[in-house]
């Protein structure tokens, strides 16, 4: 668990620890995984620490808006740079 501390102070040190570029890959492959699923499969969205049943638009919508708050946090951080 050290070695990935020291490893991403060593990318960025000065960048926020809230900041990470892969939680965009990570929001757009949900999007794409959830747009291949059949509509009938059960879907949960995670709200706390407690997983919802839902509709698939319904989670690709709240996938989409994290990735949208995501992509704004890291062209707010690259503007300050």
């Amino acid at each position: 668990m050290a070695a990935s501390a020291s490893s991403s102070s060593q990318i960025s040190p000065s960048s926020d620890p809230k900041i990470d570029p892969l939680e965009i890959k990570h929001h757009e492959v949900a999007i794409a995984e959830l747009n291949s699923l059949h509509s009938s499969r059960p879907v949960y969205l995670k709200t706390g620490n407690i997983f919802f049943r839902t509709t698939i638009q319904k989670a690709i919508t709240s996938e989409q808006r994290q990735l949208d708050l995501a992509k704004s946090k890291l062209q707010k951080f690259n503007r300050e740079s």
